[in-house]
């Protein structure tokens, strides 16, 4: 960023009012006016940027998020605020009708040359918008205009712009997301000798492939990329991506690269260098030019541009290809063939193509000179198919595709129904059908029946009306019957064509899901083995390998802890965090804590759409498969109470549970780190541990990504309160939550009515954590011996019944410490909290021993089944013997 004296000297440079300076200095001194939310499809982005030292929103990730790219990493952008600011629109609508509007930009950037605003859309929606709003959105050539915001900006001396997603330059894009590790670390100095290896290499062999290079081992992965983010070699970053090494070139410098590019364009013959084989594709054998009409077992059939035709053996046919002898069509050589051939020969299926060709095979002996022999083919048959052979030849110079049956063209497309009975119908459909009332067809086709016969006109066949609704979009009509949520599941995945970013990322921690579900089983407590329901699992799984990077587990609904939970859990067992976090659109996944942990270490944050699940597919297909592979084995499972008239006491799965939160925890751990792991995926061809194992030995180890599980790590992990900080008071110590906690260090008189970072342990309200003189000092709560064990869960609910019971009183109550633990203590409360206590308490249980990364078995996988599934029945078994018996009370 840039100080004072710097940005003093730019508005020199540029030239700028004091105006234009003062709304400068009024975005960069300001907060986003705006938060981004994901709506409508789109997943919206919060990126840790660097160049900035702050978080910056990004509307969608596949368009504004290239603009912050493109800015981060652009050497002439010094400065760029997201949502900086609203400015008043003025302009005149469609209908003439002069307007005014207030419009939040999504940029503001500083450059070296220009200061101003950017608006980034997406092109099809800015075709849209230039219909609706002419004078608003205005295309010249390529180049996209609002004038409107061009005549704010101009006024101040700065600019406006409007860009569109045509713009970006998804290789670019995909290198930096790649590299961005490197881009983004510290400049320590790498392996001298390495280095030294891997330049004299590429010195020695200019346009070497980044695949050759890391075969030849002159050094590892990382210093290669390392020096490529560096400069020290040069790598044109628009032309290939990095994930695809055997197509990425190398060179010393630029310089080297472009004396390359010059001479391979000059000794180019602008052909294809590859050869498409396939029925309709054209070829160039011995100087001219052949389509392929055949591809059968035996042999091949090529025709040429006169209309000859020719049959070559499959050995014969392989031999040319093999040999180099068949070459792609130049452009100039396609050029001089009349454009309906190749779209006749376009729209022709295979079933045509052997019509033609036995056609052709029957007339060559006329077109030759000589009388046919098979006198099985009518003679007028013959004659016609000669009178399109010369009639094709005459226009288009290629007798053959006058052969073409095109028998899927032929027939009657006119519609038979009047035009005033057809408009009718699709009036009924659309308003009368296609509503929120879902009526049935029966009651709708008979409304139109009525309608035709007062207007005297002849209604359709009830076959026909169904006929019609059945062509009408389904998606679209059950939106139209049933909303938004129903339509989704009819609604066509969205295949992207376009090369942008792969989806699931090039690399191992690339892209991580998160994600909460409630798992299908019922659970113990492991003491009194009362019943404690359905636990909730969190899942982190790397979407490059499908792996499961970690699982937790808790009884409480999603939230804030189970995130926090889940992000420990990875860094304990991979010491890394991913570089993008997916998330879904849950209140969990909002919370400062957790976007501030993601911040720190320099990840960010992808929410996609709410109630949209294949956004989140995979996370959402491994609970599907956690249930199906694993729980549905295990008793307590909850898969009979979709059919609730089968539940009777004696199948229920509340009376078969037996497994407590702690066993559960250790086998649902086994089977997704040993055994789901070693499972080949149908999408990857193997399975997720050699995925990941290939994925980080070709991405490099980027060990600058490595994060200690230490105390600081620890403590940014537990969530502080929505102000994040609390005063020191005199002999109270600091309050968070409502509760006082106190430490020694609080005596000190310099600390005294300070604001103080602060942060809880959700599980144990007895002790608080408060940052004082550069330090986090463990405090605990003045009612230490009550509060001790206690879950903020727990004292949450105790909150809840206390105001609940004096709001019926009408007396306004203020919660303290004193209260709060007075009611804790009493008999009252014992039921309320027993359950919770119970279910905190086995939490706690399950997460005292995890101190240290599970250890990866060497047991095959077989073996690891029949293990699950034998002590899965051995504690079933034994589990009625050892359980205490209460009586009623």
């Amino acid at each position: 960023m840039l100080n004072e004296t710097e940005l003093n000297q730019l508005y020199q440079h540029l030239n700028l009012s004091q105006q234009a300076q003062q709304i400068i200095a009024e975005i960069r001194s300001s907060p986003p006016v705006r938060r981004v939310r994901s709506a409508a499809g789109n997943v919206s982005v919060r990126y840790p940027s660097r160049k900035m030292g702050v978080i910056i929103q990004a509307e969608s990730h596949r368009n504004e998020l290239a603009g912050v790219y493109e800015k981060e990493y652009d050497p002439e952008t010094q400065e760029y605020y997201d949502q900086p600011s609203r400015i008043k629109l003025v302009y005149q609508a469609k209908n003439g009708r002069r307007i005014s509007i207030w419009h939040t930009p999504d940029y503001f950037v500083i450059r070296n040359d220009s200061i101003g605003w950017e608006e980034w859309k997406m092109e099809a929606e800015l075709l849209r918008l230039a219909e609706q709003m002419p004078h608003r959105y205005v295309r010249e050539e390529s180049t996209w205009h609002c004038p409107p915001g061009e005549e704010h900006a101009n006024q101040f001396g700065l600019f406006y712009r409007v860009r569109s997603s045509a713009e970006i330059d998804w290789g670019l894009q995909r290198n930096l997301l790649f590299l961005e590790d490197y881009l983004r670390a510290d400049k320590e100095d790498l392996d001298e000798k390495a280095v030294c290896s891997l330049a004299s290499l590429v010195a020695e062999h200019p346009g070497i492939t980044l695949q050759e290079l890391l075969a030849i081992g002159k050094g590892p992965s990382d210093v290669v990329f390392a020096m490529i983010a560096r400069g020290r070699f040069y790598v044109d970053l628009r032309a290939s991506p990095l994930a695809e090494p055997q197509r990425v070139r190398i060179f010393r410098d630029q310089e080297t690269a472009q004396g390359y590019a010059t001479i391979a364009a000059s000794s180019c013959d602008g052909g294809s260098p590859f050869v498409t084989i396939a029925l309709g594709a054209s070829v160039v054998w011995d100087g001219r030019s052949w389509t392929i009409v055949n591809l059968g077992a035996t042999q091949a059939t090529l025709l040429a541009m006169d209309g000859t035709l020719i049959d070559l053996p499959q050995i014969t046919f392989e031999s040319l290809i093999k040999s180099g002898r068949f070459s792609s069509p130049k452009e100039s050589m396609l050029a001089e063939t009349h454009p309906t051939i190749h779209d006749l020969l376009a729209k022709a299926s295979p079933a045509d193509f052997d019509e033609a060709n036995r056609r052709y095979a029957l007339i060559t002996s006329r077109l030759a000179g000589r009388s046919i022999t098979d006198r099985n083919i009518p003679a007028r048959t013959i004659r016609d198919w000669l009178s399109k052979w010369q009639e094709a030849e005459a226009r288009y110079r290629c007798g053959y595709v006058g052969l073409l049956s095109h028998h899927q063209s032929k027939g009657n497309r006119q519609q038979r129904l009047p035009d005033n009975v057809s408009n009718l119908l699709e009036t009924f459909i659309l308003e009368d059908y296609e509503t929120l009332k879902q009526k049935s067809k029966v009651a709708v086709y008979g409304a139109l029946v009525r309608e035709c016969e007062e207007r005297g006109i002849v209604a359709p066949s009830y076959k026909t009306f169904a006929q019609a609704i059945q062509k009408r979009p389904h998606a679209e009509q059950v939106l139209k019957r049933q909303g938004k949520r129903a339509a989704y599941q009819h609604e066509a995945f969205y295949l992207e064509l376009a090369l942008t970013t792969p989806r699931h990322g090039d690399r191992p921690f690339e892209i991580g899901h998160i994600d909460h579900t409630l798992l299908d089983i019922e659970l113990v407590c492991s003491h009194t083995g009362r019943n404690l329901g359905r636990p909730w699992g969190t899942f982190l799984s790397d979407a490059f390998s499908r792996r499961l990077l970690a699982v937790t587990l808790t009884f409480d609904p999603p939230s804030y802890r189970a995130c926090m939970m889940v992000l420990r859990e990875c860094v304990q067992r991979h010491g890394r965090l991913p570089q993008i976090v997916v998330v879904d659109g849950g209140r969990e996944f909002e919370s400062i804590y957790f976007e501030t942990l993601l911040a720190r270490y320099e990840c960010s944050k992808k929410t996609r759409p709410g109630a949209k699940p294949r956004f989140g597919s995979v996370c959402e297909r491994l609970f599907g498969t956690t249930n199906t592979r694993f729980i549905y084995n295990l008793l307590g499972n909850t898969q009979i109470t979709r059919n609730v008239r089968q539940v009777t006491k004696s199948v229920s799965p509340q009376e078969q549970a037996c497994w407590t939160l702690g066993q559960f925890y250790t086998r649902l751990c086994e089977w997704a780190y040993e055994v789901y792991d070693t499972l080949d995926h149908p999408a990857l061809g193997q399975s997720p541990q050699d995925a990941f194992t290939m994925g980080m030995a070709l991405g490099g180890q980027r060990l600058q990504r490595l994060i200690p599980y230490d105390e600081t790590f620890r403590m940014l992990t537990l969530p502080t309160t929505r102000k994040g900080t609390a005063k020191i008071m005199a002999h109270l110590g600091v309050k968070i939550n409502a509760l006082c906690y106190w430490s020694d260090a609080l005596l000190d008189p310099e600390a005294e009515k300070t604001q103080v970072p602060v942060r809880y342990d959700p599980f144990d309200a007895w002790v608080a954590y408060a940052f004082i003189k550069g330090r986090w000092t463990q405090c605990l709560s003045e009612h230490y011996a009550i509060f001790a064990g206690r879950s903020e869960r727990e004292i949450q609910l105790a909150t809840a019944e206390l105001r609940k019971r004096n709001q019926l009183h009408g007396q306004q109550f203020t919660i303290t410490a004193r209260k709060l633990a007075d009611f804790l203590t009493s008999l009252e409360a014992e039921e309320l909290l027993l359950e919770q206590r119970l279910r905190d308490a086995e939490a706690r249980e399950m997460l005292a021993p995890k101190e240290q990364p599970i250890p990866i078995q060497t047991a095959s996988l077989r073996e690891k089944e029949s293990y699950l599934v034998a002590s899965s029945k051995q504690e079933d078994q034994t589990k009625d013997e050892t359980l205490d018996i209460y009586e009623d009370f």
